[in-house]
């Protein structure tokens, strides 16, 4: 039988650690730091900070941890799986040079180039000035990026030049580069892909929700709520995503000299000359990995081992309901999260951002927690998440009232 260990702390990794002891082989589950929420699934919080990689090995060593799969970015970038590997310690996640397609955004739009993946037109700028000049002189709207990791929030699709020119002048403020692309149209999705050298497997399609305020208004998130499945990715499409981007970035890695074990996130656009590459992330979305890990019918602690031993895993999936989620999080968030306020507490949701007691959560960051529910399609799982919401006593925190909104009206490109 074998113990688990889930690095990270939010609503992502309250799901890992759900699935993980869903499994028949899966005995116990920790969460380094994890929080208070987590415990009314079973899963054991422990008090090791995600980027204390001494302290961390440590404890799988003394716990006798067989498996150790990364949540969060960070400790990706830092180099947590090197150093477990230095150590012999299993591990699933991406090694620090594969993460550099997620931490650094020139990194991966330089690798998209090389290997032919379709993505948008992109300039990298050092300089303000530099910056401002092209700006002014390139098409509205534009995509203004800053290159390394940003939680989610260091991405400006500027309408107007001024807008731009704003964005420009903040992020060189406190960064050293940025890119600034060409915008494109299109209808956006999430795929994710579990790897193990040359094996891979796809979970559902989902799309996140990055804006704060319904009709995708207000500020960039870390991401307010997700559906799965998403009616206008088809199985074309599906597979189309998997020829042109996902094979030759695994195959790119590869021949860049790099080995990969862990999560592939293809942030896409359906645009209408096809598939393109927004983004890649090293590691499962957040909220997305809420609605798609309860869809797996299986082993998915099996499923990980396979893919470390790079076997190909044996995956099946729900088809019959759709899957939704809409996050609650703190006044003032994503710019100034209110901490300290009431949040409730529900089983059935994921946690993140709380501190307190199981039966007594406030808040402690600034996305907090996600009710989720199921339905025979994408209207009623709507419904029947926002029935729940009405049951709560949610405060002053805040939530988009149209999760799913997309999947409901947007038309496909005809592929």
């Amino acid at each position: 039988m074998a113990k688990v260990l889930i690095v990270g702390g939010g609503g992502r990794e309250h799901a890992i650690g759900r699935a993980m002891l869903a499994s028949p082989q899966v005995t116990a589950v920790y969460c380094a730091p994890g929080n208070p929420g987590m415990t009314l699934t079973g899963i054991q919080c422990v008090a090791i900070a995600e980027m204390d990689f001494v302290g961390l090995g440590d404890f799988v060593r003394q716990a006798g941890i067989d498996l150790t799969f990364v949540g969060p970015e960070a400790p990706l970038a830092a180099g947590i799986v090197d150093y477990f590997e230095t150590e012999g310690l299993p591990i699933f996640g991406a090694n620090q040079a594969v993460a550099r397609l997620e931490s650094s955004k020139v990194f991966a739009k330089d690798f998209m180039r090389r290997h032919q993946i379709p993505t948008a037109d992109f300039t990298v700028f050092h300089d303000t000035a530099a910056a401002l000049a092209y700006s002014q002189q390139a098409p509205l709207p534009q995509v203004i990026k800053v290159d390394g990791l940003a939680a989610g929030k260091g991405v400006t699709v500027a309408k107007t030049h001024a807008a731009a020119e704003h964005a420009i002048t903040a992020a060189l403020a406190v960064t050293q580069t940025i890119l600034i692309e060409a915008f494109m149209a299109g209808f956006e999705f999430s795929q994710m892909v579990l790897v193990g050298g040359d094996r891979f497997c796809l979970l559902p399609t989902a799309q996140d929700h990055k804006r704060l305020l319904d009709d995708d208004h207000g500020p960039n998130t870390g991401g307010m709520g997700a559906y799965s499945p998403v009616p206008q990715i088809t199985l074309a499409i599906r597979q189309q995503t998997i020829e042109q981007i996902i094979k030759p970035t695994i195959a790119g890695i590869k021949a860049d000299g790099a080995t990969f074990n862990g999560v592939l996130y293809v942030g896409g656009i359906l645009t209408a000359t096809g598939v393109q590459v927004i983004e890649y992330n090293l590691r499962l979305g957040d909220p997305e990995t809420q609605i798609l890990l309860p869809q797996l019918r299986g082993d998915f602690y099996q499923v990980i081992v396979d893919l470390c031993h790079h076997r190909q895993p044996t995956l099946t999936w729900q088809t019959a309901a759709t899957y939704l989620g809409v996050v609650l999080a703190t006044p003032g968030y994503p710019d100034h999260p209110q901490t300290g306020g009431a949040v409730p507490t529900l089983p059935t949701a994921d946690y993140a951002g709380v501190s307190g007691t199981p039966q007594h959560l406030v808040s402690a960051g600034g996305r907090v927690m996600m009710v989720l529910a199921q339905g025979a399609d994408l209207a009623t799982a709507q419904r029947q998440a926002y029935a729940q919401l009405a049951q709560l006593d949610t405060g002053q925190l805040q939530f988009r009232h149209d999760i799913g909104w997309q999947g409901l009206t947007t038309a496909a490109f005809e592929q």
